[in-house]
């Protein structure tokens, strides 16, 4: 029997407004970074889509270079779309990326027309799609200008193949570049994609969270979870199967220093003072005020998204907790 949709999965996830558009994400999205490639099993990975969707996430967020191999967690999504999530595709929303290396030679990496209209078109033969609703470019490019990248995301969406362009890993200075051009091609710019957590900050030092407000754009961020230290993965020393152990290339070992690991359990008791886990708690800090719009989540299992799920609806942080919290993360 093919995948049927929960009745009541719009009844609990809160929904937000991207920025000034008329788009709506819920506050909760699901990445397919990891775990939707080649060495993953696709039973898993359909159970935790259906999970997903059950409980009122719309938003996949994937990438050209997704994998492994690059390309696979767009294959293995599609292969899912047709079989059965396919049905539902007026109530997601799908987006892809371009950006980082994708193929051989000068054209298959960063931010030129050629590359982004060639990567568009392989996505949408790879998830087996018309059209995606957000295509973002995925890091600046030092080299191309500024003017090509952004009329070609403004031409993709002209032709049909995305609803909206995005931006992902810019500054605040390039991305109001961006939006004054996109603008003028009056081409839907209406979120940014950038890394944030209570241990990266990143997007506060460089601008872009004060000038996405200034703009009117959406924020979704990724790497919530700090690539899994803001969980209770690493309070009592690394698991065997670990990311740290499994795949060092985001996290390394040296990271997790005694003050990193110390300041980790005192995040992780005043989460429990607040009846949520440390990732409960990390991801409610990201969406404590309407400057973000969604948090990107990834998962291994489907318990893990029901766990982020319960961000849904929890207590305001009040001062105080905001207050020690900055307190701790500054003693890692």
């Amino acid at each position: 029997m093919s995948y049927q949709a929960a009745d009541n999965r719009y009844g609990t996830m809160e929904y937000r407004r991207c920025g000034r558009s008329g788009l709506k994400l819920p506050v909760v999205s699901f990445g397919l970074w990891h775990n939707f490639g080649d060495t993953g099993e696709i039973q898993r990975m359909k159970e935790m889509l259906f999970t997903a969707f059950d409980h009122g996430i719309t938003h996949f967020d994937l990438a050209n270079n997704y994998g492994p191999e690059p390309g696979s967690a767009e294959r293995n999504f599609g292969k899912i779309l047709r079989e059965d999530l396919g049905i539902y595709r007026d109530e997601l929303i799908i987006s892809t990326k371009a950006g980082y290396l994708m193929w051989d030679g000068p054209y298959g990496d960063w931010g030129s027309r050629k590359y982004l209209m060639a990567s568009l078109d392989q996505s949408l033969r790879r998830m087996g799609l018309e059209y995606v609703d957000i295509f973002y470019h995925h890091r600046m490019d030092p080299e191309t200008p500024l003017e090509e990248t952004m009329t070609a995301l403004a031409d993709i969406v002209k032709s049909g193949k995305a609803l909206y362009a995005g931006l992902s890993n810019y500054d605040g200075e390039h991305m109001e570049k961006a939006a004054a051009i996109l603008r003028e091609l009056h081409c839907p710019f209406i979120i940014n994609q950038n890394r944030y957590s209570i241990l990266d900050r990143s997007i506060e030092k460089n601008g872009l969270k004060k000038a996405a407000m200034a703009e009117g754009k959406g924020i979704i961020t990724f790497s919530p979870l700090a690539q899994g230290m803001l969980t209770n993965r690493y309070l009592e020393g690394i698991p065997q199967d670990s990311r740290i152990r499994t795949d060092g290339r985001f996290l390394k070992e040296e990271r997790l220093t005694e003050a990193v690991v110390n300041g980790l359990r005192k995040l992780n008791e005043l989460a429990g003072q607040r009846g949520q886990s440390l990732a409960q708690m990390a991801l409610n800090w990201i969406l404590k005020d309407d400057e973000v719009t969604t948090v990107l989540v990834g998962a291994s299992r489907p318990e893990q998204i029901l766990d982020n799920i319960g961000i849904v609806n929890r207590t305001p942080f009040c001062e105080e907790e905001l207050a020690r919290i900055d307190e701790i993360v500054a003693e890692m």
